[in-house]
């Protein structure tokens, strides 16, 4: 035990991840998380900031310090089961966990690259379609999401991140072609100096792909529910299915938006439509939209017209959502009561300053 204390910096300690089996170490300024992804471990997870839950696993032995508060996220039982959220925990010693590795959690390395804007087209007037060309491949599966930094050159220090899913399925054919839909967040910094004016040409920093958000291979019907910029990882895992030849399940898009105006990206659902073998259904539904206006649709909240759309199939589907916390949480409960399992349940949530979990 001495030998060992002199031999390594108390500033680190040794991490095992079962069933993965050989630890390693660990820094106890990393997240759990971070650690297992800097070794290659494909650890479920989305949001990186204890919001989705995705990278909860079980304390097995050890000490961890806790970042936030993780009884919003966790079940009695699995708070009585010793879990824990591995993006919000840092070691204290040398600690063992155990996490369920999803098939579908990709395991691509994470890398930093640079790229540069080659175009910025309005989608709504707070949302912007930002193409980007990297200075290289950066390898990833659909639905994941990358981290851009504004580099030092363009007023940033390089350092703080914003998180944005890639719009489309990664093509062979354009490997460096990237694709994003970013909402302005008001007071952020990032949207605030994007839309300012026309970026085009500037460089930015590029740091992914994170996450675990992709198309599971199960059966039955599927339903897609996306709220503000998170149409862009339901457009990508759908583009790759049909790709990969699994676009045969019925399959209904909810886009929820506040008005008209916030509809967008209608002839991408367009193309969805043609190409999907399956049944395909598509629904926007409008929750401030001005009464006495010329809309036909549904107005209200996404939540409150599920069981309509779904039918008596409801139970069946396999869910994947994407948005803002509120529209994702009142989802996922109209889904459970429904009775769809949570293992079919999917989603990343789109967090910002607002609404980020506080720390201790």
């Amino acid at each position: 035990m001495f030998e060992r204390f002199f031999r390594r910096s108390p500033s680190e300690f040794q991490l095992q991840v079962n069933p993965t089996g050989a630890p390693f170490t660990a820094a106890a300024k990393d997240s759990l998380l971070l650690s297992a992804l800097q070794n290659g471990i494909a650890f479920p997870h989305n949001c990186r900031v204890g919001g989705c839950g995705e990278c909860k696993c079980r304390l097995v032995s050890g000490k961890v310090k806790e970042l936030t508060d993780k009884t919003y996220l966790l079940s009695a039982e699995e708070l009585k089961q010793n879990y824990i959220l591995a993006c919000q925990s840092q070691p204290r010693s040398d600690v063992v966990i155990e996490v369920t590795l999803r098939e579908q959690a990709a395991a691509h390395p994470v890398i930093e690259t640079r790229g540069r804007i080659t175009a910025c087209r309005p989608l709504t007037h707070d949302i912007l379609h930002v193409s980007i060309e990297a200075a290289g491949p950066l390898p990833h599966t659909a639905g994941q999401y990358v981290d851009i930094a504004l580099p030092e050159a363009a007023g940033g220090t390089g350092k703080e991140v914003r998180s944005y899913s890639f719009a489309r399925a990664p093509a062979s054919a354009s490997p460096t072609a990237l694709d994003f839909y970013i909402r302005k967040v008001p007071g952020g910094a990032f949207t605030d100096w994007l839309f300012a004016q026309d970026r085009t040409g500037e460089t930015l920093n590029l740091i992914g792909p994170h996450g675990s958000f992709a198309l599971r291979a199960d059966v039955g019907p599927i339903v897609c529910i996306a709220g503000g910029s998170g149409f862009a990882p339901i457009q990508a895992v759908l583009e790759q299915a049909i790709r990969d030849q699994q676009a045969t399940r019925p399959l209904v898009i909810v886009m929820g938006a506040r008005t008209q105006a916030d509809v967008y990206a209608q002839e991408h659902i367009d193309q969805l439509r043609r190409s999907w073998s399956g049944r395909f259904h598509f629904e926007a539904i409008l929750s401030a939209e001005p009464e006495g206006s010329n809309w036909q649709g549904k107005r209200g909240l996404v939540n409150e017209h599920l069981p309509a759309l779904l039918g008596t199939r409801f139970a069946e589907h396999s869910a994947y959502l994407c948005g803002p916390p509120a529209m994702i949480d009142a989802c996922v409960s109209a889904l459970r009561s429904g009775g769809v399992p949570a293992t079919r349940i999917h989603f990343d949530k789109f967090l910002d300053r607002s609404n980020a979990p506080a720390s201790r």
